[in-house]
């Protein structure tokens, strides 16, 4: 290796990437991460003229009366300044509390399991993170998300990324086609430890930060805590299948279908010693429905979306894809029939677990097809 030290050949690979960049602004969603920084540091490194925004989504202060997105903005004035590029932040709080935060109040009070990341990359990322970025001169736009685009002519791809362990094309299959057509990707194309290692290398300020793990708004409280603010809980029956009463849950809202930990239901004497897990939530009586063992009620054979919506629409209503059903899960495979409300999706092999209001995510290929919430 010539005394090269390790990653260097591929620091040299990715600074060699070559774009039309001539003249064109990128505005670059900055996080306050690792990820964002160095999207941001490879577009600066490719000539790009690059703007860094920052988005306010969720306005609270903790108990020393500080904002709690404010370390956040601190690290992203850091890696701008450290990238030699100018930074803004924009207040979105009322438009994610309108069109994000109140349909998963809502969802859970359904007794749904709804994913506010993929309502937050539709109702603000591509909404008015994109218009703000405009009125900033945005010939271009930027995330840190892995994934990829592919541009064939007037048409666009949203694609899986290289490092299949981060892929997060799941939270963006509510995009439009149209919406493709001037975002970049720049870690695609990278696997996680690349990232973190030309961040190091590049001496940006969050290089070792820790990712940001479940829903965003809530961080690292009790969720429990935390649903109980907005949403009135009751104690109800845990019961089984036929009705019998094994023990007292403290909110329906709380549980999620194939949940085992955290019940609190002890031995049973006429119980097959297996462990409990949820069946389901009957929110309208509020008795949570539990069961003994991998009981064949949690597997189910399909699944039907309401609604889809299709990045790249399949060239004929009945199709043979791959399906996640949740981020990270591995590619299912399945066929999907598309419906005047939706679309039926047939697997292969029996899902565990099926929760609705998640999203079931079609691919084809390596190309996203889109996605739709789970009846």
């Amino acid at each position: 290796m010539s005394g090269r030290k390790r990653g260097e050949d591929f620091v040299e690979n990715v600074r060699g990437i070559c774009y039309d960049t001539i003249m064109k602004r990128v505005v670059v969603g900055m996080s306050g991460g690792v990820d964002s920084a160095v999207a941001a540091a490879l577009l600066k490194e490719q000539g790009y003229d690059v703007v860094g925004l920052y988005m306010s989504n969720w306005r609270e202060t903790d108990e020393s009366g500080c904002c709690t997105g404010e370390e956040d903005w601190q690290d992203v004035k850091k890696v701008c300044d450290k990238v030699g590029v100018p930074y803004y932040s924009v207040d979105f709080s009322k438009e994610y509390m309108d069109n994000v935060f109140k349909l998963f109040v809502e969802e859970y009070r359904r007794g749904r399991t709804p994913n506010p990341d993929v309502l937050c990359n539709r109702e603000i990322k591509f909404g008015p993170f994109v218009q703000f970025a405009r009125e900033l001169g945005a010939d271009l736009i930027a995330t840190g998300h892995y994934c990829r685009v592919r541009h064939e002519g007037e048409r666009h791809y949203l694609l899986r990324a290289k490092d299949e362990n981060k892929d997060q094309t799941y939270f963006l299959n509510q995009v439009r086609e149209e919406q493709l057509k001037d975002v970049i990707f720049p870690l695609g194309d990278m696997l996680k430890p690349q990232v973190r290692e030309l961040a190091k290398k590049l001496g940006i300020p969050v290089a070792e930060k820790k990712d940001s793990t479940g829903v965003c708004f809530i961080g690292e409280r009790n969720f429990r805590k935390f649903l109980s603010q907005y949403i009135p809980m009751k104690e109800g029956d845990i019961v089984t299948l036929d009705g019998k009463v094994v023990g007292k849950h403290s909110g329906v809202y709380f549980y999620t279908l194939g949940q085992r930990r955290g019940l609190g239901i002890g031995g049973s004497a006429d119980g097959n010693g297996e462990r409990w897990f949820v069946l389901d939530k009957d929110v309208k009586n509020n008795r949570l429905i539990v069961s003994q063992g991998e009981d064949s009620v949690l597997f189910k054979n399909s699944l039907e979306t309401e609604g889809f919506n299709f990045i790249t629409p399949p060239e004929s209503d009945k199709f043979e894809c791959e399906v996640r059903i949740k981020h990270r899960q591995p590619l299912q495979k399945a066929v999907a029939t598309v419906k005047p409300d939706g679309v039926k999706i047939d697997f292969e092999n029996a899902q565990r677990a099926i929760a609705p209001g998640q999203y079931a995510v079609i691919y084809v290929g390596e190309i996203c097809m889109g996605g739709g919430v789970i009846r």
